[in-house]
């Protein structure tokens, strides 16, 4: 299926993924020790994204951080407060989890940090999976462009949290790789206009929430309006 989005330019998503980024319980709620400004308030569009997803049959990976009590694998600027006592994203932990409007349909289902600390990915749905990633980006040190790969993936979409350090950095990297990339830029934290134009300037294509909906058929625009955001 092709549809025209509203930037002019004919999509067939039927090689998309959806990549969502650190939407874990500390960054997102506000008495998370790592709480993240504006990321609350777009989790509807975000889960929005991920409901059309789902209904469209389409995969969907959940990269999160997870960071050890001593933070010998948090980036360098973190190191130090983590291993004099903060806990973010402790691994095992309730801060650690999916915020529960982007966790797959069901509920009760947790991050198996150890399989994820080790490398692996781990099946959350049908097509849906959770992978660690130790940096900044997605794709640094991680599998998932091999993932991508085998399941015929040549579009990454990207939402989540925030723009300046671990999305942007997703994005350069998809496209260093040579996947084409979709910016929801009502589902990303932290973005704004310059940030949108840079993007766009290396080849990225901006949608909205709606926009993305539309491109992906009428079942999915359906489905990602069925779930409540909790």
């Amino acid at each position: 299926m092709s549809e025209v989005t509203g930037d002019g330019a004919a999509v067939d998503p039927s090689g998309w993924a959806l990549l969502t980024i650190d939407v874990q319980n500390d960054f997102v709620r506000a008495d998370g020790p790592g709480t993240i400004a504006g990321t609350e308030t777009l989790l509807p569009a975000m889960a929005r994204a991920a409901g059309g997803f789902r209904a469209a049959g389409l995969p969907v990976f959940h990269l999160v951080r997870l960071y050890l009590p001593d933070g010998s694998n948090a980036e360098r600027c973190r190191r130090a407060s983590i291993a004099a006592g903060r806990r973010l994203v402790c691994p095992g932990s309730d801060g650690s989890q999916l915020h529960p409007a982007l966790a797959p349909p069901g509920g009760g289902l947790r991050l198996d940090y150890r399989a994820l600390l080790a490398g692996a990915t781990q099946r959350l749905g049908p097509q849906e999976w959770a992978l660690f990633k130790p940096r900044w980006g997605g794709f640094y040190a991680t599998r998932l462009a091999d993932e991508l790969r085998t399941l015929g993936v040549g579009t990454v979409v990207v939402v989540g949290a925030n723009f300046p350090n671990c999305p942007r950095t997703t994005v350069y990297e998809a496209s260093e790789r040579d996947f084409e990339v979709v910016v929801v830029a009502d589902a990303i934290s932290r973005i704004y206009p310059r940030a949108l134009a840079e993007c766009r300037d290396i080849g990225a294509r901006v949608l909205d929430t709606g926009e993305l909906l539309a491109a992906l058929g009428p079942a999915a625009g359906t489905a990602a309006t069925a779930r409540p955001v909790g």
